[in-house]
C-alpha cells in the first residue's frame, strides 16, 4: 500500500490521540478517586456493622436491667407486706419469727439483686459510650463519603470532557486520511495494540522489539510513500527523517 508522507504523519497524530483515549480509559477504570471512595464505603459498612453489634448488646442489657428492676420491685413489695404485718401487731410469736427471718432473707436478696443491677448498668453505660463514639465516627464517615463521591464525580466529568475533545480531534484527523489507510489502521488496532507507531532507531514504537538488520535494510530502502508493517506486531511503521539512528 502507498500513502503520502502527509497522510502517514496524520496517522501518527491519530495514533497519539487513540493512545491518549486509552490512557483516559485506563484512568477511568483505575480512578484514584473511586478507590478512595471504595475504601471509605468499606469503612462505613464496617462501622455500621460494629454499631449493629453494640445495639444488640445494649438491647440484651436493657432486657436484663428490666428483669432485675422487676425482681427488686417484687422483693420490695414483699418486704412492705411483711413489715405491714409486723407493724399491725396481730401476728403470733411463731409468725413473728418467720416474718423476721423472711425479711432478713429478702434484704439479702435485694442487696444481691441491686449489686447485680449496678454491674449491668455500668456495662450498659460503657456500651452507651461506645455507641455514641461509633455514631460520631459514622457521621464523620458519612461526611467523608459525600466529599469522596463529589471528587469521583468531578474526575469522571473531567475525563468525559477530555474524551469529547479527543473525539473531536480524531474526527478532524480521520477526514484527512485515505479510507484504505484508515481501514488498515483500525484492523491492526482491533488486535489490541497500537495501529501505528514511529520507528525508534531500530525498534518498533508499538511493540518495542528491535528489528533485525536484514529487515531494517528493506525498510530503509523502501520508498517514503510505502506503507510498512512491523514484522513482529503488524503495526504500521512510520518513518521520518532520522528514524534509523
Amino acid at each position: 500500500m502507498k500513502a503520502e508522507v502527509a497522510q502517514q504523519r496524520s496517522l501518527i497524530e491519530l495514533a497519539e490521540i487513540d493512545a491518549e483515549v486509552g490512557r483516559l480509559d485506563h484512568r477511568a477504570k483505575n480512578l484514584a478517586e473511586q478507590q478512595s471512595l471504595d475504601a471509605i464505603e468499606a469503612e462505613h459498612r464496617t462501622a455500621n456493622d460494629g454499631l449493629a453489634v453494640v445495639n444488640l448488646a445494649l438491647e440484651d442489657l436493657e432486657a436484663e436491667v428490666s428483669k432485675f428492676e422487676s425482681e427488686i420491685d417484687g422483693v420490695r413489695q414483699r418486704e412492705d407486706r411483711d413489715r405491714s404485718m409486723l407493724d399491725s401487731g396481730s401476728v403470733n410469736p411463731k409468725q413473728l419469727s418467720e416474718l423476721q427471718h423472711e425479711l432478713e432473707t429478702l434484704q439479702r436478696r435485694q442487696s444481691s439483686l441491686e449489686d447485680s443491677l449496678l454491674e449491668i448498668m455500668e456495662r450498659r453505660e460503657a456500651l452507651q459510650n461506645d455507641q455514641a463514639e461509633r455514631l460520631s465516627k459514622i457521621d464523620e464517615l458519612a461526611d467523608q463519603l459525600s466529599i469522596a463521591r463529589a471528587a469521583r464525580d468531578d474526575a469522571l466529568v473531567a475525563i468525559d470532557g477530555s474524551r469529547h475533545n479527543l473525539a473531536g480531534r480524531r474526527s478532524g484527523v480521520t477526514v484527512r486520511l485515505d479510507a484504505d489507510l484508515i481501514a488498515l489502521y483500525e484492523r491492526q488496532r482491533g488486535h489490541g495494540g497500537p495501529g501505528a507507531a514511529l520507528m525508534q532507531g531500530r525498534r518498533c514504537g508499538a511493540c518495542r522489539i528491535e528489528i533485525d538488520r536484514g529487515e531494517m535494510q528493506r525498510i530503509t530502502a523502501a520508498p517514503e510513500d510505502e506503507v510498512l508493517r512491523c514484522p513482529e506486531c503488524g503495526a504500521i511503521l512510520l518513518r521520518f527523517e532520522g528514524f534509523a539512528k
